[in-house]
């Protein structure tokens, strides 16, 4: 029991680490939620199961608090309406749960997150590419070779790992991060414009 629990102790790290490489990508998604931040639009967050909790998990962040006390920054994750998700399944079909709510929701303004371990969920698939035609920034958090999700993503971070709960992992982590930057980019901005 405890060398399986330090071989996924050691593999999790090691997941991790080899996220250093992508240290470009998760900067530039942050940097470009602050910029539409500021420009008045907002993050809007997607996925199924385990990366419905990850969506809804990073919005909380962005709108409480992450790290300081500041005012809160607009974030939806399209996953938490049971009422919109059980009649779009039901009357339409479950691969558009996210697409009525993207066309509903979503501006030119926004940055829209679609999380998927594989990169293969139809539904969080179509949402991102509803997304790009209506002008939004659009994210991928994925894993393994990134499926079709990151091909449809202006910008795709993909953990390098075919293990679902270690990806997960990861995505919270990319989510920790994201959320820990764009705060103290826009603390620091709020901060200058009160004292400048």
């Amino acid at each position: 029991m405890r060398s399986l629990i330090e071989n996924i102790l050691r593999e999790s790290m090691e997941v991790k680490r080899k996220l250093i490489e992508q240290s470009d990508l998760i900067e530039r998604a942050a940097k470009e939620i602050v910029k539409r931040i500021k420009m008045g639009g907002k993050v809007i967050l997607f996925g199924n199961g385990g990366s419905a909790a990850d969506a809804q998990h990073i919005a909380c962040e962005l709108v409480g608090k992450f790290k300081y006390e500041r005012t809160p920054y607009p974030a939806i994750a399209l996953t938490t309406n049971t009422s919109t998700i059980t009649a779009v399944s039901n009357d339409i079909g479950f691969d558009e749960i996210f697409t009525r709510q993207v066309e509903a929701l979503v501006s030119d303004k926004d940055v829209v997150i679609g999380i998927s371990t594989s990169g293969r969920s139809v539904n969080v698939i179509k949402g991102i590419e509803v997304a790009n035609k209506k002008g939004a920034f659009t994210v991928a958090l994925t894993g393994g070779d990134g499926g079709v999700l990151a091909k449809v993503a202006d910008l795709a971070i993909v953990v390098p790992s075919e293990n679902t709960p270690r990806i997960q992992e990861a995505h919270i982590t990319i989510g920790h991060i994201i959320c820990e930057l764009v705060e103290g980019m826009l603390v620091k901005a709020e901060n200058t414009e009160h004292h400048g």
